[in-house]
């Protein structure tokens, strides 16, 4: 088949992972697959792939997320109506929304006869522009896809829509627990570790990812574990995050704990790709206490390298782990978030990742998104 993955970004968010891994498993199924994603000039993804690559070119971000989509829309939808003058695809699949209304566009206009969606969390934007291309790309796909059963159930409640549940991944032999050279330099190079105990999030300060409420869990510990460092990693996203970075700011500042390197708190901002399995080896535990989650990968790749995860007793993530894989906590609770902290750190490191790490291979979600292709009848006689 020859199959075109569309992704909103080049940057490491969870849906962008997905996109790069499951077309390198198609690959290595024999599919042929390109990915598209809009880029200013000079950017490209942030992890190499076996994949051909279409970068759609983008101007800046708009005044407001509203006309930043709709160009994002635009740009994609004028990159994939000139590649398509040239050649065919047996699929167009896309995985967010601006990739999704660029699809939904072309089959208007009958460039195309039908796309694949992948909602990987259903996101509610205050602009009322956005929240209708969100709605109009799950609706106007012909085949919907969630990386979780949670999900699922959602959009069929919400939208009576029969979505299809597709598994995420994790690669056992880039995420590892055994040391690289690079951990320590990693250490080293951000001030941390240094004898405390290492609380690692990844993806920014975020409302959805609990991250204020993962700082008042950080203080609670403290008190039990006074050197205990917060790391908060990444944070690269096309939402504006900055409204909730500052008051986290405020509030660290108001509990006495500076941020900078070696400090009570470190900020990396994003890391280069090839750190990401030191980072995770040299935290003693992953806090992923989110509200909102679509799969959460970042849990299966710090067990995986022997980190143990504290992450919340809610879906998606009570949907694949069980009590013996992570450590519980109520998210709307800090304290409870605090003592699943303390459980983790007291566990120690992971001999070896936990059967679930196995369970999730990216060779299986190549082998059923195959399968829906085949099924639904998406893939067209050339």
């Amino acid at each position: 088949m020859k199959i075109a993955l569309l992704t909103h970004s080049t940057n490491p968010r969870g849906g962008v992972v997905h996109v790069l891994e499951l077309g390198r498993a198609l690959m290595a199924m024999g599919h042929a697959v390109t990915l598209v994603a809009p880029a200013a000039p000079g950017q490209a993804f942030f992890r190499e792939t076996p994949c051909r690559v279409e970068y759609a070119a983008v101007p800046p971000a708009g005044a407001d997320l509203a006309q930043t989509v709709e160009r994002r829309i635009a740009a994609l939808r004028m990159h994939l109506a000139s590649l398509l003058q040239r050649e065919r695809f047996d699929v167009l699949h896309a995985h967010d929304g601006i990739g999704a209304n660029a699809l939904a566009d072309l089959v208007q206009q009958g460039a195309i006869d039908a796309y694949v969606r992948t909602v990987h969390h259903l996101d509610r934007f205050g602009d009322a522009r956005v929240q209708a291309w969100e709605e109009r790309s799950i609706r106007s796909a012909a085949r919907v896809l969630c990386v979780s059963a949670r999900w699922c159930r959602q959009l069929h409640d919400e939208y009576g829509v029969e979505a299809l549940p597709v598994p995420n991944g994790v690669d056992l032999a880039r995420y590892t627990p055994h040391p690289d050279p690079r951990d320590l330099q990693l250490a080293r190079r951000h001030g941390i570790g240094r004898g405390r105990p290492v609380v690692l999030t990844v993806g920014g300060i975020e409302a959805r990812k609990n991250t204020r409420r993962l700082l008042q869990a950080l203080i609670h510990l403290r008190r039990r574990l006074p050197r205990a460092q917060l790391v908060v990693a990444g944070g690269a996203s096309l939402l504006d995050h900055s409204t909730e970075a500052t008051a986290f700011g405020a509030e660290a500042a108001a509990a006495g704990l500076p941020i900078g390197r070696g400090e009570a708190i470190v900020l990396t901002g994003p890391l280069a790709d090839a750190d990401m399995p030191s980072l995770y080896r040299i935290a003693d535990v992953l806090a992923m206490p989110s509200l909102l989650e679509g799969f959460g990968l970042a849990a299966l790749e710090a067990l995986s390298c022997g980190t143990p995860a504290v992450v919340s007793r809610i879906a998606p993530f009570t949907e694949h782990f069980a009590d013996d894989d992570v450590q519980w906590a109520d998210p709307l609770d800090s304290g409870s978030i605090a003592d699943a902290l303390q459980r983790a750190v007291a566990q120690g490191r992971l001999r070896e990742p936990p059967e679930v790490c196995r369970r999730f291979a990216w060779a299986h979600s190549a082998q059923r998104h195959e399968a829906i292709y085949q099924r639904s009848q998406l893939v067209e006689e050339h």
